[in-house]
């Protein structure tokens, strides 16, 4: 049995401007979308899905995303994302210039039927014609699969383990570049989430290389840790927990981008974020989405005093 191995550095996808946005009502203005953009970056974020190409009639609050993207194309090293639902949302990101597209696949029959309308193997199928979509453009966007209701489901309940893998190695095979488990609605604990990133590491190798949590049980950060300790370095948050899936009754959210940060920054790991640009940052969000539900352990209690921050920020 391998010896387990701290990592020195964990990334962190900043993802609220698309799944946290998607989930509230308003809609906030381009500019300010700009600002949360650009202070994630000066906070030393690195990766930020900063939009979605669906329909603007089905999430008005993402119409703008072309527009996020070219501004964040202009910030030197940051990596952009998009999530698209299809094809034709997919040829869009290509036109965009983003550097990955992320496209969700449902574990739940049921969870697809209601979130795309499609059993999975359709999608499946839907991301065959997206890969091949991309070879004849001679396209460099690159392509992550985000393995939606892994560890379960709202409408149907239990995911065999066995329907994730399956999936898993059809997308592999069709040449996407690299594939994520997501607890959608919150029901993973972390045995589960240890068990499945080791079996889907088996699979994927170094190709699995993200883990998305909902804190809707109040399991979130602590499933972080369960793929954290499986080898998985790459996570997905929202800045003050905001998010969460539309067929996720109840749900709370994601989990909180600096509360990651500060998972992994107690215990020495860099991340390469600045916790005072940071906080200034949720402090400016909270501001931009007064009313709403915002969450969120260390904007609330604050940072310990024996936390040595500038030996953990790059």
């Amino acid at each position: 049995m391998s010896t387990f191995h701290w990592p020195e550095r964990v990334t962190i996808r900043e993802v609220g401007l698309r799944d946290g946005l998607q989930s509230i009502a308003r809609t906030l203005p381009t500019a300010q979308k700009l600002q949360w953009i650009q202070g994630a970056y000066d906070a030393g974020i690195r990766e930020i899905e900063v939009g979605s190409f669906v329909p603007p009639k089905l999430l008005p609050q993402l119409a703008d995303t072309a527009e996020l993207v070219a501004f964040a194309k202009t910030l030197p090293g940051l990596v952009v994302s998009v999530l698209v639902p299809n094809l034709k949302g997919a040829e869009r990101a290509m036109d965009s210039g983003a550097d990955w597209m992320l496209l969700p696949l449902s574990a739940s029959h049921a969870h697809s039927l209601a979130n795309l309308r499609k059993a999975p193997d359709d999608v499946v199928a839907e991301i065959a014609a997206i890969v091949e979509a991309r070879r004849s453009r001679g396209s460099a966007i690159r392509i992550e699969v985000g393995m939606s209701t892994a560890f379960g489901c709202t409408i149907q309940g239990r995911v065999e383990e066995g329907e994730v893998l399956r999936l898993l190695n059809a997308v592999l095979a069709l040449g996407v570049d690299r594939v994520g488990l997501a607890d959608t609605v919150g029901y993973a604990d972390p045995r589960q989430v240890g068990e499945l990133f080791a079996k889907a590491r088996e699979v994927a190798g170094e190709q699995l290389g993200c883990g998305h949590f909902h804190d809707t049980r109040g399991l979130g950060m602590a499933n972080v840790m369960a793929a954290l300790q499986a080898g998985e370095t790459r996570f997905d948050a929202c800045l003050a927990g905001i998010g969460g899936c539309p067929h996720a009754p109840g749900a709370s959210g994601n989990v909180a981008t600096e509360d990651v940060a500060y998972l992994m920054a107690s215990m020495g790991m860099e991340t390469g974020i600045d916790f005072g640009k940071l906080m200034a940052l949720r402090a400016q969000v909270a501001q931009w989405l007064a009313g709403e539900c915002l969450h969120g352990s260390i904007a609330q209690a604050g940072l310990p005093k024996i936390l040595r921050t500038a030996e953990v920020i790059a």
